[in-house]
């Protein structure tokens, strides 16, 4: 059993403020398919109220979370005309050491966002 465990949190970037009620789900990656392990809502801090993928469960592989972005762009009012430039943010990432604790932020903004292997 893995010691490892997966975090993430969302930062408005353009407001500077934590990004409360996106919808994250999490998947992990086998060649063209992908397995939906998690899913979970940011809270007031922008973080899961747990880790996304908690110790005991994380293994070596490829990952993908996936931010509903457009949903929460919508309700903050910082939409612009449909289609929106950003709906639906993937980040796909690697895992090499299971028994550590990765970090994936999204900061975002209605027409970018960047990403990080924060701590």
């Amino acid at each position: 059993m893995s010691n490892g465990f997966l975090t993430t949190h969302v930062l408005d970037t353009a407001r500077g403020v934590p990004a409360q009620g996106v919808e994250i789900t999490l998947y992990r990656v086998s060649g063209d398919t992908l397995r939906q392990l998690a899913k979970g809502i940011t809270n007031a801090d922008g973080r899961t109220d747990d880790p996304i993928l908690p110790a005991g469960r994380f293994e070596a592989g490829t990952y993908e979370l996936i931010f509903a972005a457009g949903d929460y762009l919508r309700a903050s009012g910082q939409a612009g005309a449909d289609p929106l430039f950003l709906d639906q943010v993937p980040i796909r990432f690697g895992v090499s050491n299971p028994d550590a604790h990765y970090h994936v932020p999204l900061l975002l903004s209605p027409y970018g966002y960047s990403t990080y292997r924060g701590s």
